[in-house]
């Protein structure tokens, strides 16, 4: 499974309907840190698929989304719980790193 291509549609909609929580990549194309990371975001998606929901957005394709969520950098990692924003995270440098985010705020 790869994660879900999110548009500002399917974005909220995730919001509003998964009772899982939800990790969103802020990546864009042109980001060489971002191609960089898409290996081991393809071990969290097949590690972490039952317990949280996982999502991409191209900050090129949705701007205006990207603003709201107020992302300055790519990539940046936000989790999301019921709806609401609970922490974020800029480039982690491994896939570690997004193991040990999802532990300390999901209680994985």
């Amino acid at each position: 499974m790869t994660e879900i291509k999110m548009t500002d549609q399917t974005f909220h909609e995730a919001m509003q309907q998964t009772e899982k929580p939800v990790l969103v990549e802020f990546w864009a194309p042109w980001c060489v840190y971002c191609r960089r990371i898409a290996p081991a975001m393809e071990k969290v998606v097949a590690q972490y698929e039952d317990k949280v929901q996982i999502g991409q957005v191209n900050i090129d394709d949705f701007p205006a989304l990207a603003e709201a969520e107020e992302i300055e950098l790519v990539p940046t990692f936000c989790l999301y719980q019921n709806g609401k924003r609970v922490a974020s995270m800029v480039a982690p440098g491994s896939k570690a790193a997004i193991d040990s985010f999802l532990a300390e705020h999901c209680n994985l």
